[in-house]
């Protein structure tokens, strides 16, 4: 590190468990984002000013007056353009010094087997079914270790799937592809503005934890968050032997 990076990232440098080691990890990894929504918006600030070195944001979608009241990356001045330009510049004025990479498409299988390979860490910052499960069977194939969050309503859910570990359960052991869901969205159901914060904050401390390899990230353990009545419970989860991705058939 330069005496500038020395200096930016001084209060990291402080906490033994990250030290300079540590940052270094940082300085040398690759996030990639996925949503660049309520949840991104949160997450991907605090992963740009730790110091990640490079950060790709993923999203298809354009910033609308509807988004301003918890997508915190977007102003007024960005309504009209694409999620990503807006995160990109967000992000770039936080901190300079890293790489930030903004891709304005939907998320296909085809798209995370191209990104995927060069990333450290995925962050899942979607909001459909769908999706979810397309993110989570390239991690698997991949080999990467995926912090999911969601938010919606007043409730919000965390976890981290690790591929490369034995034990950890990806997230169809939770939520099978097979099952039938209905789709519910903030557009329809509403959604507490500081709810994406916590959980997309708490998106990028789990990924910090991954990158950097310390403390104990949610592996096999769903955090629930209840902004209605402020409480917080913890599920734990196992790996499903029957799984459709990582179970021992597949």
């Amino acid at each position: 590190m330069n005496d500038e990076q020395l200096l930016r990232y001084s209060r990291h440098l402080l906490l033994e468990e990250i030290d300079v080691a540590g940052q270094e990890k940082l300085l040398d990894s690759h996030a990639l984002i996925i949503g660049a929504g309520g949840l991104g918006c949160a997450a991907a600030p605090y992963l740009a000013a730790a110091g990640v070195g490079k950060i790709t944001l993923l999203d298809h979608d354009i910033v609308e007056l509807t988004n301003l009241q918890r997508q915190i990356m977007h102003t007024q001045h960005s309504i009209g353009q694409s999620k990503v330009a807006s995160g990109k510049t967000f992000l770039q004025n936080t901190n300079p010094t890293i790489t930030i990479d903004a891709v304005q498409e939907k998320a296909t299988e085809s798209l995370l087997d191209k990104l995927l390979p060069s990333t450290n860490i995925v962050l899942d910052c979607t909001d459909n079914f769908a999706t979810r499960q397309l993110i989570n069977a390239a991690n698997f194939k991949h080999q990467k270790p995926l912090v999911s969050g969601s938010a919606l309503k007043f409730d919000g859910q965390l976890s981290v799937f690790d591929a490369r570990n034995p034990q950890s359960p990806c997230y169809a052991c939770l939520f099978s592809p097979d099952e039938k869901f209905t789709e519910v969205s903030c557009a329809s159901m509403g959604i507490f503005s500081p709810l994406v914060g916590i959980i997309g904050a708490m998106q990028a401390a789990q990924a910090l934890q991954v990158l950097i390899g310390f403390g104990q990230p949610l592996v096999g353990r769903m955090l629930l968050w209840n902004g209605l009545n402020t409480q917080i419970d913890e599920m734990r989860i196992t790996r499903n032997p029957d799984c459709l991705v990582c179970g021992k058939a597949h």
